[in-house]
């Protein structure tokens, strides 16, 4: 069992940047097609950015041309750099595999909260 750790959330005002990361103690990340999903209270989860084995990025239109999803394989790591955040953008955020690279709700680590208020 896949188990993802995000990290990287908080407090930010409107108009500033945060980065989030995701890793997975003793599994190899770089073999899967990877992706950024949020909820926001009353809302379902939604994938807002995803990277393919090849780095390939796509984005949900919400956060196109202001987010940007990245890969480290040497790190193990899949980061999700967050500009130009808007109050909508608040929610929690997870990692998780994207299509046939889905490990699993179970999979999931426990988030990280972003907020975005002045």
């Amino acid at each position: 069992q896949v188990q993802l750790v995000e990290s990287g959330g908080g407090l930010v005002q409107p108009g500033g940047s945060l980065r989030l990361s995701c890793t997975a103690d003793g599994s190899d990340l770089s073999i899967y097609h990877m992706g950024w999903y949020r909820q926001a209270p009353g809302n379902q989860r939604e994938l807002v950015a995803d990277i393919t084995r090849g780095g390939s990025p796509n984005y949900a239109d919400s956060v196109k041309g202001r987010f940007i999803i990245s890969r480290d394989n040497s790190k193990n790591t899949v980061y999700l750099q967050m500009n130009s955040l808007k109050p909508e953008d608040t929610a929690v955020y997870n990692c998780n595999g994207v299509g046939d690279s889905w490990l699993g709700v179970d999979s999931y680590g426990q988030g990280t909260q972003v907020t975005v208020s002045s």
